[in-house]
């Protein structure tokens, strides 16, 4: 009987520090599916600026053989902006109104393609249904899978987390000026403690 009671015990903190541990990460995609939707069940895709303007443009794939880890994919973002006009595009992710107020950071993981070439600077941005946008300008990107890990106040510009309601990743002619037509991957999107 004492054994059964230390086995109930020993099993009750493990599912209480499981608990725990599942709510310190709030993963949005993980691309592990190689499909739409992501993690909390939103869409997904690459953007453009000018759909007319064939000097421009982004395009998104699932990569199985580019992912952080042993399984899954990643996505791949086929980016151009060496235009003569004004250029820039990305990827979109919807939210879903998420409540992220109880976490403080948003991770991912990001590699460029050292074949493809790539800018080691990209902008990033956070929505919400309020219509503000907080926005952040990720560097050192390298040809090397990196965990990026940004604290969420440093997004600036937004006051409310409890409704988010997009991610977006941008390349434009300015910041990507070091190399205007590359590939870049990311992978694990996710909100943590």
């Amino acid at each position: 009987m004492k054994n059964l009671f230390s086995f109930l015990a020993a099993f009750a903190v493990a599912l209480l520090l499981a608990g725990q541990a599942s709510a310190a990460t709030l993963v949005i995609a993980d691309f592990n599916a190689g499909d739409k939707p992501n993690n909390i069940g939103g869409d997904f895709g690459a953007w453009n600026k000018d759909e007319a303007d064939q000097t421009q443009g982004c395009k998104m794939n699932f990569n199985s053989g580019e992912k952080n880890g042993s399984s899954g994919f990643s996505i791949q973002l086929d980016y151009d902006v060496d235009s003569p006009n004004p250029a820039y595009n990305g990827f979109w992710m919807k939210l879903k109104d998420q409540d992220i107020s109880q976490y403080d950071k948003l991770s991912f993981w990001v590699k460029g393609d050292a074949v493809a070439g790539f800018s080691p600077k990209i902008k990033l941005e956070l929505k919400n249904s309020k219509g503000e946008v907080g926005r952040y300008m990720l560097s050192d990107i390298t040809s090397d899978w990196k965990e990026v890990v940004i604290p969420v106040s440093q997004f600036a510009g937004l006051t409310d987390l409890t409704s988010m309601t997009e991610f977006v990743i941008v390349f434009d002619d300015m910041t990507c000026s070091a190399k205007k037509q590359g590939t870049i991957y990311i992978d694990d999107i996710a909100f943590v403690k």
